[in-house]
């Protein structure tokens, strides 16, 4: 892959990139990839502010790169070959990927909300415009995936996808997160979406979406653990009758990502334990001990457009994540946006367990309107969607678009 990025800088034919989310901290990182990985070349950054636009343009080290705070005027102006949305919105990011893709631009999606919400019809879109739509390849969900390829390959049956989280918190309020979120240099509500456990469950449904895998319990069960090693004691592999997701909480390493295989050869076992890999056989534990985010945004971006291949996509929507009150919550709430909120985390389940909840990601509108909380929620029920006054809203009318297709 590195010699096509080499040969298309030697040709000054590179992959144009524009970044819309790019004043964020994901978004900034991307920008400057753009000018450390070979072969690519940034000509748009987009954010709603536009000094962190300007920065990432700047990040960049290219020359003539536009930014804007609108999407849209830029997707006229100029060529674009692949679109990586980079915001923390949903309704927004709808709109931004079916316009590229109605032009014919590749999309590599680093929300893995949008993702999660309406990925079914996005490439549905994609495909109807003979373009790509895929996962980011550096985020815990793509690195799992692309690890979990590679362990099929060498002829293992894979029994669980796992995630490695330092800290869990599904009260975290958006005053509580703020001197953390400075240190890491989050927006506020995605270091709230983070802590509570939202953004996990949406990663993994994600994974489960994409391999027909389920949660072992609604929201996984999240054991405490040392080291990953321990994975392999604190699961009890042999009574799941199908692949499954879950996590280990403030596990060594942190920031790494792990699968478990199943092998039943014994001369293959033989070879294992000669090459020292760690298992309790037929069980064997792979792990890789970082995951670099927008460092490896390239190799979503190269997959898209050099060999039209996704990293991650759904084969359906067999799971999602769901909304639950943070707090006791009173009728007449007005919501406009509950991801990363003081109101609502969100929990993964089988939607066949779950048919008359609310996605969590699909709670955000812009100027469309405000979502009305009709009746009073306890603290950790979960929220129906008899609960909710939904206004017409552009993202509500593209889910139930989506589960028309998904019935066909």
């Amino acid at each position: 892959m590195i010699n096509e990025l080499r040969k298309l800088e030697s040709r000054h034919q590179p992959i144009r990139v524009a970044v819309v989310g790019a004043g964020g901290s994901m978004g900034k990182g991307i920008c400057l990839q753009t000018r450390l990985t070979p072969g690519l070349r940034l000509v748009a950054a987009i954010d709603i502010d536009i000094k962190g636009a300007e920065e990432a343009a700047r990040l960049s080290g290219h020359s003539g790169v536009l930014f804007n705070s609108e999407l849209l005027p830029i997707l006229g102006k100029i060529e674009i070959d692949v679109l990586v949305e980079a915001t923390n919105t949903v309704e927004f990011a709808a709109k931004a990927c079916i316009a590229a893709l109605e032009r014919k631009i590749h999309v590599v999606l680093m929300n893995s909300e949008i993702d999660l919400l309406l990925g079914p019809y996005l490439h549905h879109v994609a495909k109807k415009n003979e373009v790509i739509i895929t996962s980011d390849a550096g985020d815990q969900y793509g690195v799992i995936a692309r690890m979990a390829r590679e362990i099929q390959m060498w002829g293992f049956k894979l029994v669980m996808l796992g995630n490695i989280k330092g800290f869990l918190n599904r009260y975290a309020t958006m005053e509580g997160m703020v001197k953390e979120a400075g240190k890491r240099h989050l927006e506020i509500h995605s270091c709230v979406g983070q802590t509570d456990g939202t953004k996990i469950s949406i990663e993994m449904a994600l994974l489960c979406n994409a391999f027909n895998f389920k949660p072992i319990i609604p929201g996984m069960s999240g054991p405490r653990c040392n080291h990953v090693h321990d994975a392999l004691d604190v699961f009890n592999f042999d009574q799941y009758d199908q692949g499954v997701v879950d996590y280990i909480l403030g596990a060594q390493p942190g920031g790494g990502v792990f699968v478990i295989g199943k092998c039943e050869d014994k001369l293959q076992q033989f070879y294992l334990n000669y090459y020292k890999l760690w298992g309790k056989p037929p069980y064997y534990l792979f792990y890789r001990p970082y995951h670099l985010c927008h460092l490896e945004t390239p190799k979503a971006i190269t997959m898209a457009f050099l060999y039209k291949k996704e990293i991650l996509k759904p084969l359906g929507k067999l799971t999602d994540v769901f909304a639950f009150a943070k707090k006791d919550l009173y009728k007449g709430l007005a919501i406009r946006s509950a991801m990363g909120s003081d109101d609502f985390y969100g929990l993964i389940d089988a939607r066949e367990n779950a048919k008359d909840l609310v996605p969590i990601a699909l709670l955000d509108t812009d100027e469309t309107g405000t979502i009305i909380l009709n009746r009073s929620k306890n603290q950790d029920e979960p929220l129906c969607w008899s609960d909710l006054d939904f206004p017409e809203t552009s993202l509500l009318n593209l889910y139930q678009r989506q589960e028309l297709l998904l019935k066909d």
